[in-house]
């Protein structure tokens, strides 16, 4: 069934003279590097069609790996092919204008709540959209050729939604497609080095979190990050969302959460889980993911509140009813 939906992106792209790649608001690693991977491939593929990346929200962090380029005009979309890559629902998607384009392709690996798009290829099991679209250039490697520099962004969001490989979703499969990757000299110290080395303020962040966080009776480990606390450790709000991975070692310890205040107001979330399914209680506050990581915005401290005390009955319900847990 996949390869008849393989086959059946790469004609629609042959079909099309004009390809615009779109991905999700706030992009995270997995998000850039199948936009600008497959940016790069299909650019080499087809050097004569127009492609674009509908760069409208970027990743100050993942700017190493070099420039997106100029976003199409609006009036480009109309006619043109649309790719979307690691959004799960067409609200999430950065720019508004895919609703004039000809046909929307979904490529993605989150639960679909609201399916969406012409044609989808929606695997959740995958680690990544990252390993999805190496995927895709492995199934047509005479025209689907990668390159140093588009291996590069893919291996980035493998890495990245794969917690360095160590997730659950990471399959015998994934780590057969990394190497493909590999193979095309991707400078892998440089690139450990551009996502996972801080800064002293990263660090002295790091250090307010763990000063800082709560947790429940039954375990959840959770933090609040106000505007004010942004202000005074001069985080921006990409790294303050990094605050949930700051959460994740402390043993009997198998949800946490971090809650980031915006700028308008609401507050966003940020759920982790070993073991436990969460992405039906992410739902529950408007949002979504995957069953080990998703999100989600509450509106209020109190909506806040209700949240945590959902997640530690959570906790309660599995570990009266699962050994093994750590």
């Amino acid at each position: 069934m996949h390869e008849e939906i393989k086959r059946a992106i790469l004609d629609s792209i042959r079909a099309h003279e004009r390809i615009i790649l779109t991905r999700h608001l706030r992009p995270d690693g997995d998000a850039v590097g199948a936009t600008m991977g497959l940016c790069r491939v299909l650019r080499r593929a087809f050097p004569d069609k127009r492609i674009w990346l509908a760069n409208d929200d970027h990743a100050a962090a993942l700017a190493f790996l070099g420039p997106e380029g100029e976003p199409p005009d609006a009036a480009q979309y109309d006619g043109a092919l649309v790719i979307a890559l690691d959004t799960g629902n067409a609200e999430r998607l950065s720019n508004r204008h895919f609703r004039r384009a000809q046909k929307l392709i979904v490529i993605d690996h989150h639960i679909e709540t609201h399916p969406y798009g012409d044609l989808a290829w929606v695997e959740p099991d995958r680690s990544s959209t990252c390993e999805m679209v190496v995927d895709l250039c492995a199934s047509f490697p005479d025209v689907l050729r990668l390159d140093r520099e588009s291996a590069t962004c893919l291996y980035t969001g493998m890495v990245t939604d794969s917690g360095r490989f160590r997730f659950d979703s990471v399959s015998g499969d994934t780590l057969r497609l990394a190497a493909l990757l590999l193979d095309e000299g991707i400078d892998t110290e440089a690139l450990y080095a551009h996502l996972y080395l801080n800064s002293r303020e990263e660090l002295r962040f790091h250090a307010h979190a763990l000063r800082r966080m709560k947790v429940t009776p039954h375990g959840v480990a959770h933090l609040y990050v106000s505007r004010a606390a942004q202000r005074a450790l001069r985080l921006t709000s990409e790294q303050a969302y990094t605050a949930v991975s700051f959460l994740d070692s402390l043993r009997g310890s198998i949800i946490w959460i971090a809650f980031i205040e915006n700028g308008d107001g609401t507050i966003r979330v940020r759920l982790r889980s070993r073991f436990v399914t969460i992405n039906e209680l992410a739902e529950r506050y408007g949002g979504g993911g995957h069953a080990c990581a998703s999100g989600a915005t509450v509106r209020s401290r109190r909506e806040m509140r209700a949240l945590i005390d959902d997640a530690d009955r959570l906790i309660a319900d599995y570990k009266r009813t699962h050994s093994g847990w750590q």
